[in-house]
């Protein structure tokens, strides 16, 4: 049996619940492997079936042949068949309609909630899953090289964000992660600024944060620099090194076993040390995987320990209120215990273009 088919056991049995009812597009996509914009997934004690109407029939049919799960052509009414002799179902609750949980009322059944069990499942990546968040930063960091010798001045923040989506698909991406954030200059003092018009000009410090997906997996990467010297950025500089030395800290200092606030303790006590107490004001870091903000958290608030296998980004920031903003992140991951990063490729520290 696969780890994936032996989670899936593991979430049946969690649940308790006599068959699970599933429509949520990236759960779907966990359990049978197979990307679309409708569908539904169904698991009884005995099998696993995507129920896919005509515009993903065939392509499922032909991608999933071979595999644990069962490809049958329909909508929601032959899904609904599909769990009639069953009392319980199990349902993801923070991913269902309250319209879609009275139509299963109606039809009979009552409901328990899955989405416990598939989180924890989630958690843990498979070597596949791995493989797909590995090639979606190696995407993502080969278009943001291909990139840096085409900035110009002049280009304006939306041009710029446009260009590295282009040259993510280009390269092989499905899509983006989320959309691409690009801050010039004071733009960067708002962590999730909104890219608009500002044009380039010598000298500007640019935070490019930005990922792409692979296989439906994501990639999340943020890398913070200048566009040019002009002498006056002395104090971008400074933080920036600090900013880097935080992000540091966490890949030499987290370990399995560790807590998410543990470890946002990490980089959070270090830039409070610096006089940067009020200037970070968000969490470290977040799981990434089919969801570009799942779990694993590593926040002040997080009790949930790391573990092997699970994937998140570590990126510490400083932000001055519209002067500045600076943010180093990577996608990382746990392996035999310690911290290991996705990101091979590009330069962490402060480059001068």
């Amino acid at each position: 049996m696969d780890m994936l088919s032996e989670n899936l056991r593991k979430i049946f049995d969690e649940t308790g619940a006599e068959a699970l009812f599933i429509e949520s597009g990236f759960l779907r996509r966990y359990l049978t492997g197979f990307s679309s914009t409708d569908g539904y997934v169904v698991v009884t004690p005995r099998e696993c079936t995507l129920v896919a109407d005509l515009r993903y029939y065939e392509s499922a049919a032909k991608q999933l042949r071979g595999s644990r799960v069962r490809v049958v052509q329909g909508g929601c009414r032959e899904a609904l068949m599909l769990i009639k002799p069953y009392h319980t179902i199990g349902v993801p609750y923070q991913h269902v309609s309250v319209a879609a949980l009275r139509l299963y009322e109606r039809e009979g059944h009552e409901t328990v909630d899955c989405m416990p069990a598939i989180a924890r499942a989630m958690l843990i990546k498979t070597p596949e899953e791995l493989a797909n968040i590995a090639r979606a930063c190696e995407i993502a960091e080969d278009a943001f090289l291909s990139l840096l010798p085409e900035l110009k001045e002049g280009m304006t923040e939306s041009e710029t964000a446009a260009l590295l989506e282009y040259k993510m698909r280009s390269l092989g991406a499905s899509g983006v992660s989320f959309d691409t954030i690009c801050a010039f200059g004071e733009n960067g003092s708002v962590p999730h600024y909104e890219t608009g018009t500002r044009k380039l000009r010598f000298g500007d410090p640019i935070l490019l944060d930005f990922g792409c997906k692979f296989n439906g997996y994501c990639s999340d990467i943020t890398r913070t620099f200048l566009f040019g010297d002009d002498g006056k950025h002395e104090e971008f500089k400074l933080l920036h090194a600090k900013v880097l030395m935080a992000h540091e800290l966490v890949k030499e200092r987290v370990a399995a076993g560790m807590t998410g606030r543990e470890a946002d303790a990490i980089a959070r006590n270090y830039l409070h040390s610096k006089g940067l107490k009020d200037c970070f004001t968000h969490s470290l870091g977040h799981g990434v995987g089919l969801q570009i903000h799942e779990p694993p958290y590593l926040s002040p608030r997080s009790d949930e320990a790391l573990e092997d296998g699970m994937v998140f980004s570590d990126e510490p920031g400083v932000y001055l209120c519209g002067k500045l903003g600076i943010r180093i992140e990577d996608t990382v991951t746990i392996r035999e215990g310690r911290v290991v990063s996705f990101m091979t490729k590009t330069d962490r520290s402060c480059l001068i273009l």
